[in-house]
């Protein structure tokens, strides 16, 4: 079984890489948080592997990943979500990658706002997700520092009515929450109202 690769970037999109490893070229499904990490085609690039192999003999898809600690929060949405492919798995990692020390911390406090509003999951995903992997993330020791939820319930709640607000001006979760997201750490801690926020957040979004 193939648990990691290390070659030439031969060919690369949002949704698929083609290593060069020893001669062989190895197609790996990625999301696009993980190609923007790679390199431009000619560069080198090594990505964690999980092989997924199609039922009653059929053909074996490569995933790759940028860290293994991403494989692993990618193993858990894969087996411990329900309804929930390999496929489907990458898409959650996809929003998840935003920020994922936030990631973490929102389903292990049960904070389904936050799932939607920061990382723009529907609120049945969102339930899904709490469901799933309540006690299945703590031992996972993702790299980074808290971005999102790190100045507080105040700025979360701060967070999650603008993004309400920018709803109601016909903007989806999966739009407004990056623009909310990059308008709150320009207050670096400080406090900010929802008028603040919505104002730079409309700025980011137009």
């Amino acid at each position: 079984m193939i648990a990691r690769l290390r070659g030439q970037v031969l060919e690369k999109d949002l949704e698929r890489v083609v290593l060069d490893a020893g001669g062989v070229g190895y197609e790996l499904m990625i999301n696009a948080a993980t190609s923007s990490r790679l390199p431009e085609p000619g560069g080198s690039a090594e990505l964690h592997v999980f092989e997924s192999a199609a039922l009653y003999g059929g053909t074996v898809t490569l995933y790759g990943f940028s860290s293994r600690q991403e494989k692993e929060l990618f193993l858990c949405l894969k087996e411990h979500v329900p309804s929930t492919g390999a496929k489907k798995a990458l898409e959650y990692l996809e929003k998840a990658s935003r920020s994922l020390p936030d990631f973490q911390s929102a389903v292990m406090q049960g904070d389904a706002r936050v799932l939607s509003s920061v990382f723009g999951f529907t609120s049945k995903t969102a339930q899904k997700l709490l469901s799933g992997l309540k006690d299945k993330l703590g031992g996972i020791e993702v790299s980074g520092t808290q971005r999102v939820l790190r100045e507080g319930p105040s700025s979360v709640s701060t967070m999650a009515r603008t993004v309400e607000a920018l709803a109601a001006l016909g903007y989806k979760p999966s739009e407004s929450g990056p623009a909310v997201e990059s308008a709150a750490r320009e207050f670096d801690g400080r406090e900010a109202s929802v008028e603040d926020m919505l104002r730079l957040s409309l700025k980011r979004l137009r």
